[in-house]
Formats: C-alpha cells, structure tokens, sequence
C-alpha cells in the first residue's frame, strides 16, 4: 500500500482532480493545496469576488440531551463559553479545555433555530483532532447526553464579498442571515444547512449538505462567474491576515485561552461561576496577566518570517517565537503571529526575528492585519 492510499478523501476528491489541484496530506486527508489560479490568485479571488472551500475534512457532530439546559450544562463542563446563553438559531466559538485549562482543540457552537430542537447543539471541530475530541466528549459527558458524529455529512464554504449574491441564486434563506447565525435551508431542491461564518475575515457561509449531494452543490457554485475553488494555501493566508489562529500551530494543550489572545470566548457568567476545566488557571490569568501572549507581527521589508522563527530583544535573548508566518497579499506585507513574553507584547515594540540566522527588524502589531467585513 502506497502512502497515498492510506490518505482518507472527502466526497469532493474527484472534482478536485478534475480542476487540476495540486493535492497533499493535510491531517489524513488528500486535500487540495492550490488549483490553477494558484494561491496568490486564489488569496485575491477571495477578497474580490467569492471563494468555495471543501472543509469536508472537519468534524461535524451533535450532542443530545432532554432539554435545552441540560445539553448546554453539559458543555459547560468542558467548555469555558456561556452555551447556555446561545440563542436558537446561533452560534458561537469556543474551546475544548482539558484541567490545566489548556486548549483541546477550538470549536464552533451552534443551537438549531426549531424550538423542536432545543435539546441538541451542533458542533463542527478540527480534522486533526476529532478522534481526540470525540473521545475526550464520550469520556466526560454526563449520562443522558449523547454525542453523535456526521460521517456521511460534507462541509465547504462560500467566502468573499460576492457571497451573499451568489448564494441568493440558489438559496432564499441565505440573505436573511447575519453574522454567526445558522438555519436550516434549501439550496437548489438541495436540503442543507447554512451558517453565515467562516475562517477568512470575509463574509461568507458554510454548508452543511449530505455526502451524496455536495457535489452538485459545488458544481453548480463553481458555475457562476465570481465563483473559484479555492486551496489550502490560500485558506491560511486569509486566516493569518484575519489574525485567526490554526489549532497545532498557535493553539494546542500547553495554551490558555488568556496566553492565545481568546479572554473575550471566556463568558461572563463563566467567570463568576468558575465551574470549568483549568478555571483556577485562567481566572487567575484573567486577573494578574500572562507571563506571554500571542500578537501580531510586522516584519520590515517584503520577506515573511515563517512558522518556528526566533523572537529575540536588543541583547539577543530569546523572547518568543513565531507561530503562524507568510506574505499577505491583501495587506502587501509579510504578516505574522506568535507569541512573546508579556513585557514585549505592547503594540509598537520593536522585536527582532531570527530569519536562517539573520536578524531581521520587526514590530508588534494589531490583529486583524486587513480589515474584517462579516455581515453584522
């Protein structure tokens, strides 16, 4: 058996080869890095016009319980966000903590909008981290909860500012939604669901459809003039421009949601109760500060500093280290994350970066480094 074969494929694999993507490993998956556009061309499609990302690979699952405060108290118990408060029909970003309050894995939260529903909550987590989610749910959910995941369900999204335009050809309820909203819909005679989300900085959705359905969707977005498919590489240069982090690379168990910039996921209520793993950790975090912190950063010159990239002071001593780095086309500037000692994490500190061995001059900047236009 070749490596190759050993890679898991989303339902839109064939279309994928069919478009001339370039295809590579990405968390057990075949997944398109860049098809002809490549990812400059894709990168600006996106901000310009309209964008369509196969994230069949994430997980999609649904926790059930008797009634609406039953499932959302046993969240809770894992999660740090107020669930409770979710009204139907929304959603919200969150993360998986484990009793140090590191971070499992990053999550988004969504209450069905049916009343008849009230008891379940949908939750889309990383690929790289569903089996470990996933376990992790089953071994801690009370009794009377239970989890089931969506293996025959597809997920991509529609990302750009022609997004709402394009989708309205197809889709009525699309125009209705605002920002971090999600409903039940129906695209073309195509049952789905939609959420007005996404992991770009633009306005945009992502569509839940069943396996046997989404390739016609895509088929027929990729129809419309303003519509290209889209890869990986362009995917996370419009994340980092947007200042979002990528779970293993700016977030993983060892970071708090304080350390990683995330104290506004951290409800209210949640604070007070201080009834969630790692709480005595990020209350304390909340209210003395962190001994380091992740930032935005800005390179001078037109080389990006890349993920691993020391972060040194003016006597050279390491301070912090780069976790997300390129060019951003958008921002026509090399762009980067990472994270740094506190006492270095001020807006306008200058830094230096240890690019193979060279220092470079850099400056702690304000995220996002574009500016977002989700439709409020």
């Amino acid at each position: 058996m070749t490596p190759d074969e050993t890679l898991l494929k989303t339902p839109l694999h064939a279309l994928h080869v069919e478009l001339g993507a370039k295809m590579v490993p990405f968390a057990g998956y075949d997944m398109p890095v860049q098809y002809k556009l490549g990812v400059l061309g894709e990168h600006n499609h996106t901000r310009e016009k309209a964008g369509l990302f196969d994230v069949s690979h994430m997980g999609q699952a649904m926790l059930e319980g008797p009634d609406h405060v039953a499932v959302s108290k046993a969240l809770e118990t894992l999660v740090a966000a107020d669930i409770e408060g979710i009204e139907p029909g929304s959603m919200r970003y969150t993360q998986l903590l484990n009793a140090e309050g590191g971070i499992i894995d990053d999550l988004m939260v969504t209450r069905p909008a049916d009343p008849a529903l009230a008891g379940r909550l949908m939750l889309v987590v990383n690929a790289a981290r569903k089996a470990v989610d996933y376990a992790y749910l089953r071994d801690k959910l009370p009794a009377g909860i239970k989890l089931t995941t969506f293996d025959t369900q597809a997920l991509i999204a529609l990302q750009g500012p022609a997004a709402e335009t394009v989708m309205s050809n197809w889709c009525a309820e699309a125009a209705k939604l605002t920002f971090m909203t999600a409903c039940p819909a129906t695209f073309d005679g195509i049952d789905c669901t939609i959420s007005r989300s996404g992991y770009t900085g633009e306005d945009g959705y992502e569509i839940s459809v069943r396996d046997a359905d989404v390739e016609k969707m895509a088929r027929t977005l990729l129809s419309h003039a303003d519509v290209a498919a889209i890869g990986l590489g362009a995917r996370d240069s419009l994340r980092l421009e947007a200042g979002l982090c990528l779970y293993g690379h700016d977030i993983d168990e060892t970071t708090s949601p304080v350390e990683a910039a995330l104290t506004w996921s951290v409800g209210k209520r949640r604070r007070e109760e201080a009834n969630f793993p790692g709480a005595g950790r990020i209350l304390k975090e909340i209210g003395e500060g962190v001994s380091r912190k992740r930032v935005g950063i800005r390179p001078e010159g037109r080389g990006p500093a890349r993920e691993g990239t020391q972060i040194v002071d003016a006597k050279g001593e390491q301070i912090g280290v780069v976790t997300s780095g390129g060019f951003g086309p958008t921002a026509d500037a090399p762009v980067a994350m990472g994270y740094v000692d506190t006492a270095h994490a001020k807006l306008g500190t200058s830094i230096t970066l240890m690019v193979r061995g060279k220092p470079r001059t850099a400056e702690i900047s304000a995220m996002p480094f574009i500016e977002k236009r989700y439709r409020k």
